[in-house]
């Protein structure tokens, strides 16, 4: 069984940082494309970065360039993404989801359960 299990949310300052963790099981994490997505009340659920496991190779939407960093800890089955200079904006609950080639909000194949990023103004 697929299981994906964000943490690390909580409530921080506008320009304060967050490191958020995924911890994945029950499939072949090196060979994956795991990817963290937020849903903010009323909208819509957006990509925020990606990366592949078996390259580690990263891409980011446009909101988390420059800001967010995520990688990958394959010994540990573990992504993370680091958040600095948050802005309100960022307020949201964050997933993370795996699939095998994609890092599209539509259709990741499997998803955790969220946390909540709560930033102050």
């Amino acid at each position: 069984e697929v299981q994906l299990q964000a943490s690390g949310g909580g409530l921080v300052q506008a320009g304060g940082s967050l490191a958020l963790s995924c911890l994945a099981s029950g499939f072949t994490f090196d060979d994956y494309v795991i990817g963290w997505f937020r849903q903010a009340p009323g909208k819509e659920r957006q990509g925020v970065a990606c990366i592949s496991t078996s390259e580690h190779s990263a891409y980011y939407f446009g909101s988390a360039k420059g800001r967010f960093t995520i990688s990958s800890d394959n010994a540990k089955n573990a992504v993370f993404l680091q958040m600095n200079a948050l802005k309100p904006e960022d307020a949201a609950v964050y997933y993370c989801a795996a699939d095998r080639s994609n890092c599209d909000a539509q259709v990741m194949n499997h998803w955790g359960e969220g946390t909540l990023v709560t930033v102050s103004s």
